[in-house]
């Protein structure tokens, strides 16, 4: 079964299975994105950053959107949504596993977005819900951010999100495969404890780090 969220006019279909949270609503906001530059959005799910990237008119469009998915599920749900809003010149549903990726139709991507699983699969706290979507059984956090330095160009932003706990793990996958932090931001809803983190690295980048905090109650 599933429902249907209005996002500036454009309607996204989501699924029990295939949903969003705050998180990659954040990570749309979070980034950058100039008129014309090629995204790929990786572990899309249900497609709520290739979305929220094209909705509203006053802020700058990528010309294409790469949104990619191991499941096919959520990769169908996505080409509904597509083409319910007549979408299909500007976002591309890929059924693929990000571990095998290392070039989308030949094309030079200048953006990677990816909201990857945020717990190891041997994670002791037993999770209700999330699956493969919140565990690390069909990708880990090192296969993703190898898969986007395949996808970047030189000089390419990958903007991701993650779990704080994990950011030394995060620090040292980007540095692994060639990407350098630029810019963190830590989202928090308490004072004193951050409850995610926004990360903007640059491939081929040079040192040095920015970073900002954001608390919705001071």
């Amino acid at each position: 079964m599933t429902e249907t969220f209005d996002l500036n006019g454009l309607k996204l279909l989501v699924s029990k299975e295939h949903r969003f949270g705050t998180d990659a609503m954040e990570l749309a906001s979070f980034t950058k994105v100039k008129s014309g530059q090629v995204v790929c959005d990786l572990c899309t799910g249900c497609g709520i950053v290739p979305f929220l990237l094209i909705s509203g008119k006053a802020k700058p469009r990528p010309s294409k959107i790469y949104a990619a998915d191991i499941n096919d599920d959520a990769i169908e749900l996505l080409r509904e949504s597509v083409r319910v809003n007549e979408l299909d010149e500007i976002i591309f549903p890929v059924h693929e596993d990000l571990k095998h990726i290392t070039q989308i139709q030949g094309e030079t991507i200048d953006i990677v977005t990816m909201n990857p699983p945020y717990y190891k699969a041997d994670d002791g706290f037993k999770r209700e819900t999330g699956g493969t979507a919140r565990h690390e059984l069909l990708c880990t956090l090192d296969d993703a951010v190898k898969a986007a330095s395949k996808l970047l160009r030189f000089g390419g932003r990958l903007y991701m999100c993650h779990i704080p706990e994990r950011l030394a793990d995060v620090i040292c996958a980007l540095r692994t495969h060639g990407l350098e932090p630029k810019s963190i931001k830590f989202s928090a809803n308490r004072k004193d404890e951050a409850r995610l983190v926004l990360v903007d690295a640059k491939k081929g980048g040079k040192p040095g780090l920015k970073v900002n905090w954001e608390c919705d109650i001071l």
